[in-house]
């Protein structure tokens, strides 16, 4: 059986109920890390590896009751408090979700529920935005709430905030409105995108995980970033009151605050300026066919990551090191929020097996532990798979 045949044959055993099914897909960046919260530009796309939630109400009006294959645990929480405190960090979401909801004045009925998934838990492949969107998209269906998608990813995103990760749309977006075979070019400003047709010609986009999770939520490091980048826009804003944030600041303007900001400060928002002036090269060079070139912006953003924005691990850095010596790839940057998780590679089909093996080889030989490869394409957003006639 198909996860999803597996995720529904659960739900009916447990509950004995009607039941819906959503699939929600994990995302990649192909490139634009961090400056999605500092409204820049960002090219992600929804990819084939999915949350599954299969979703029905429950007969008790203020109990959740959701099983998990995914997460091996089960969650119970009633709907008449807010507190997060000792809940496993998958319910925590969850239940930020439900007060999300109520907070904003929508009607619901306590749900059962299953969920099951293949997104790789920790990879920063945005396996909690998926989680959310899902999540909300199916409350919204079962309670007719007919909640529009960017509504739904501004909850999934106060979600997020809720549980401590002060994150912006971008994951949200490309899980609820990805589209096969295609990045979103997203203007994080005005939250207006475009999809831009992803032609690899003879190349393939692989994943390689690290094993090194990350829980982004858990640590400081993504809030420190993101308000170091608030520190110096609020530093311009003081004489340029059209400065809101990183999108309204050129790099002109950036150098002639070097002295008067934090200097690890400054560093981290030129990063981002760099990032957002790549993300707008590689939107060019896809549109031009020049994938060689989308392959060196993706090399340029990893060395940025790791050097100016100080979010890549050792283990990461090797991974993209190993591929330097090969023809065979054209480009390997970190994606997701760093400190663990995976590189996205760009390699040729036709070797692909090699270049892997010996990757594979070389990090099990310094680490003492085997990276995990997934092949992974552009795919559809959050959708309904099944509901009761």
């Amino acid at each position: 059986m198909t996860i999803l045949q597996q995720i529904a044959y659960r739900y009916y055993q447990q509950f004995k109920q009607q039941y819906i099914l959503v699939k929600a897909p994990g995302r990649f960046n192909l490139i634009g890390e961090h400056v999605d919260y500092n409204l820049g530009l960002v090219l992600p796309a929804a990819i084939d590896k999915h949350i599954y939630l299969a979703l029905g109400k429950s007969n008790d009006t203020n109990l959740v009751e959701i099983f998990s294959p995914y997460f091996n645990q089960t969650a119970r929480f009633t709907c008449d408090n807010d507190s997060l405190e000792g809940l496993p960090s998958w319910i925590k979401y969850l239940k930020a979700t439900i007060i999300e909801l109520k907070a904003r004045g929508y009607a619901l009925e306590a749900v059962n529920g299953a969920i099951d998934g293949d997104i790789p838990l920790g990879a920063g492949l945005s396996s909690s935005a998926a989680l959310c969107c899902g999540f909300i998209y199916g409350i919204s269906y079962l309670n007719q709430l007919k909640i529009p998608r960017n509504e739904i990813a501004v909850i999934a995103q106060a979600t997020e905030h809720r549980v401590g990760l002060n994150c912006g749309l971008m994951d949200q977006y490309a899980v609820l409105y990805g589209k096969a075979g295609h990045v979103i070019g997203l203007d994080c400003r005005s939250l207006n995108f475009r999809y831009i047709p992803l032609n690899l010609q003879e190349y393939s986009i692989v994943v390689a995980n690290s094993k090194i999770k990350h829980e982004l939520a858990a640590g400081s490091g993504y809030n420190e970033r993101r308000a170091a980048c608030e520190r110096v826009v609020e530093t311009i804003n003081r004489n340029h009151a059209e400065v809101n944030s990183l999108r309204d600041v050129d790099f002109h303007t950036l150098r002639s605050y070097k002295d008067k900001v934090d200097a690890i400060d400054y560093k981290r928002a030129n990063y981002v300026l760099e990032e957002n002036q790549r993300v707008i090269q590689t939107m060019k060079a896809l549109e031009d066919g020049r994938i060689a070139s989308v392959g060196q912006y993706l090399y340029q953003s990893h060395y940025g990551m790791k050097l100016d924005y100080e979010i890549t691990v050792p283990e990461i850095d090797l991974l993209v090191d190993l591929t330097k010596p090969f023809k065979e790839v054209i480009g390997s940057r970190m994606v997701g929020g760093g400190f663990g998780g995976c590189t996205i590679n760009l390699i040729e089909t036709a070797a692909k097996a090699q270049v892997l093996e010996h990757i594979a080889q070389e990090y099990e030989n310094q680490f003492h532990v085997a990276p995990e490869f997934y092949d992974i394409q552009p795919d559809e957003g959050v959708h309904l798979v099944h509901a009761p006639a």
